[in-house]
This record gives C-alpha cells, sequence and structure tokens, in this order.
C-alpha cells in the first residue's frame, strides 16, 4: 500500500460502533437526512476513507437526525 493510500484510507471509524448500537442501516441513515447524501458517502464514512470537511458535517447532521440524539464529529470520526 503506498502512502497516499494509507494517507486516505483510515480504518473502520467510529460512525459504524454508533450506527450497529442504534441497530441502523447505512440506509436509514440516508433517508433520514434533509440534505442530499449518499449510500458511498456513508459507506465510504463507515470504512474510513477520509471525507472533506462538509460531507462530515452532512453525514453527522444525518446520524444525528437518525438516531434521534445529539453527536459530534469525535463521536463519529477519529481523524
Amino acid at each position: 500500500m503506498s502512502e497516499v493510500e494509507r494517507e486516505r484510507n483510515l480504518g473502520e471509524q467510529p460512525i459504524s460502533a454508533v450506527l450497529e448500537a442504534h441497530g441502523l442501516s447505512r440506509h436509514d441513515v440516508v433517508a433520514a437526512s434533509a440534505e442530499p447524501i449518499t449510500h458511498k458517502m456513508v459507506a465510504r464514512a463507515c470504512k474510513g476513507r477520509r471525507l472533506t470537511h462538509h460531507s462530515r458535517h452532512k453525514i453527522l447532521r444525518a446520524v444525528c437526525a437518525a438516531t434521534q440524539k445529539e453527536c459530534a464529529l469525535s463521536d463519529l470520526f477519529n481523524y
């Protein structure tokens, strides 16, 4: 694996555990979002693919809507 790939792929993120704890699928997060997000964005977030600041905030708002709890970025991402 090259240095660039290592920098982009950060390993499984805490968002996966949050979704699992609440019994939510990636589709549930997309469906709960008031903003346009894709299943691919959520999948990349869970796998640890580095997302832009804007995309991470969209995912954060969608997860908060799906779980009906307030979360911080640090609850979902470790980068």
